[in-house]
């Protein structure tokens, strides 16, 4: 009897998908308050649909008031965003600013003095996780799907892609065999102009797209191919949807392969536990996969507002572990302080050498393109050494 068929798919979308355009103003306003004041209290939400723009939330930081509204511009301008028929206008759209000071509750429990004893900004939940199926300890589907919607959008800023616009998403849909992945379907749905010959269209996205980002992972380029399923994609952008701050969760972090804590990480500053631990979950289950612990490898942290220390660790190593879950978490605790602050003075996350609006694009995790530092292998020898005296399990 044949095997039954191991699927599965992850999503990607485009820096002109809604959410995301969203996430890039939120972030941006983000930037700009760091770059004004490093210890910025920043919890920044956007709302985007025709040709309006709603920014909110809670900022508290030293120096002038942000210049919001042209914030906002130049971030549409930058996407492609330049007129009402394209998805918005960047001089013609709305822009209403709400936003007040952080409350005082929260930031009698963060602001401690000593940075390593600052106190989590909210309470919750984050996981971090890591797979060793591919170079970048990312799952296949998700970085697949990220690669073809960054490549497009280079493409069409490029003009090489002629007739795109900039609202794009994909999915790609892995096949898992005993003799190692194969790709089974690459969807994609590209915004264009009204104008195009959708067949020319479509051989230019398979062409330049599709097939180069699969032989870039060395995988077949036989899939089932979907463009444009409803045969027509000419309304895009927040004219054609709604956007929201936070709404692509799944998108930034693993693609569904891994469980999510539900907090989202644009707009919000470092004390910010839904940004800064889920970075450092990543950065701690990476380093534990690299070194050998388990194939694959889940890690959850949990948090009290106004507390340092995180409250539990736990982990999942799905059937693939190499050492007993105690030896692992015994290694965590040796290697990884994930006290707030110390995870904010680890990666510098208030005085970052990257734009937060520049990462909140094709995820967080495994970006080969950024030199980011939860991305960074420097505990695994560390590690390799302590698991010498600790006996394997498989």
């Amino acid at each position: 009897m044949e095997a039954p068929k191991f699927l599965f798919s992850s999503e990607s979308v485009s820096e002109g998908h809604p959410d995301k355009v969203c996430d890039q103003i939120s972030d941006a306003i983000l930037d700009a308050a760091l770059a004004q004041d490093k210890d910025a209290h920043v919890a920044c939400e956007t709302f985007a649909t025709t040709e309006f723009i709603l920014i909110g939330g809670e900022l508290s930081y030293k120096g002038p008031r942000l210049p919001y509204e042209r914030i906002a511009r130049d971030v549409l301008r930058k996407i492609g965003y330049t007129s009402k028929e394209i998805g918005i206008g960047a001089d013609s759209c709305e822009i209403m600013v709400k936003v007040q000071d952080q409350s005082a509750d929260i930031a009698m429990g963060v602001n401690r003095g000593d940075i390593l004893q600052m106190g989590a900004g909210d309470q919750g939940i984050m996981f971090g996780y890591a797979t060793s199926e591919s170079e970048g300890y990312m799952p296949l589907p998700i970085t697949i799907a990220h690669k073809l919607v960054r490549v497009a959008t280079s493409l069409r800023k490029n003009g090489e892609l002629k007739g795109s616009r900039p609202d794009m998403k994909s999915q790609v849909t892995i096949e898992y065999l005993p003799e190692g992945p194969r790709i089974d379907t690459v969807l994609m749905s590209v915004q264009h102009d009204p104008d195009i010959v959708f067949e020319d269209f479509k051989k230019e996205i398979v062409n330049k797209v599709m097939i180069p980002v699969a032989e870039s992972f060395g995988l077949n380029t036989d899939f089932r191919i979907l463009l444009n399923p409803t045969g027509r994609f000419v309304i895009g952008g927040p004219r054609g949807d709604t956007g929201l701050t936070g709404r692509k969760l799944i998108v930034d972090t693993y693609g569904g392969s891994s469980r999510h804590g539900g907090g989202a990480f644009s707009g919000k500053d470092p004390s910010k536990v839904d940004r800064s631990a889920s970075y450092y979950a990543r950065y701690i289950a990476k380093n534990l996969v690299a070194a050998g612990a388990a194939e694959r490898l889940e890690v959850q942290l949990s948090y009290a507002i106004g507390v340092a220390e995180p409250l539990s660790f736990s982990l999942s190593t799905f059937g693939t572990k190499h050492y007993e879950d105690s030896d692992i978490l015994m290694a965590i605790e040796k290697f990884f302080d994930a006290r707030p602050g110390a995870i904010i003075s680890a990666f510098g996350l208030n005085t970052p050498t990257w734009k937060y609006a520049d990462i909140c694009n094709y995820g967080v995790f495994g970006r080969p393109d950024i030199d980011l530092p939860w991305e960074r292998l420097d505990k695994v020898e560390a590690i390799k050494a302590f698991f010498k005296d600790k006996k394997r399990v498989d």
